[in-house]
């Protein structure tokens, strides 16, 4: 873990680098800006407080055409970033250093791409699912036989008719018949499921 006065140091960098958090790595004016007046503060102690961090992951030193240069990893939001005039920091071999040293950071995006390509398949099969929705069932009162007798064929029930009753009971009788054949058959396929 870094020292308090290279977290202190890592704090006082926000205010020095560009929208895209970077900047040449010059330990004396880095000590110069971020510890201003205080002459115990050398050169050589920021250098050792920037490895630090760069060990700690909060930056990354790097450099490029022979000058030094660092890069914070999360540098501050802006409203409207200008572009950076610094080079940027060169992308890491995800085959390289990481495998090399067993390192966390590639195990780490081994899983997340494991994670991913699974949820990618899950994904995948529920719009499967979604795009094959078969269409809906017709209602069992469409196919029922009427509710009246042919004089009455509505039944609205304002007149006793002996043959409204008879159409009723045989109208009642389908339709239970039909709704306990359609749990029949649902009960039927849940035990062939299971017998697998």
């Amino acid at each position: 873990m870094p020292s308090y006065m290279a977290r202190l140091t890592g704090m006082c960098l926000w205010g020095l680098v560009d929208d895209e958090g970077r900047s040449e790595l010059r330990p004396e004016l880095i000590a110069g800006a971020a510890f201003p007046g205080d002459p115990a503060i050398t050169a050589s102690e920021v250098e050792t407080w920037m490895l630090m961090l760069d060990e700690a992951g909060f930056l990354t030193i790097y450099t490029v055409a022979g000058a030094t240069w660092f890069a914070l990893s999360r540098p501050l939001v802006t409203q409207r970033p200008t572009v950076s005039e610094h080079p940027a920091p060169p992308v890491p071999e995800s085959s390289g250093a990481f495998m090399a040293m067993g390192g966390a950071g590639e195990r780490a995006r081994e899983r997340v791409q494991a994670e991913g390509a699974e949820r990618a398949g899950l994904w995948a099969s529920w719009a499967a699912e979604q795009e094959s929705v078969a269409p809906p069932e017709r209602p069992l009162l469409l196919d029922a036989p009427p509710i009246g007798c042919p004089e009455h064929p509505h039944n609205r029930f304002t007149l006793d008719c002996g043959a409204c009753g008879t159409a009723r009971r045989r109208h009642d009788l389908w339709l239970t018949e039909q709704r306990y054949a359609k749990r029949v058959e649902q009960w039927e396929r849940s035990n062939d499921t299971e017998a697998w």
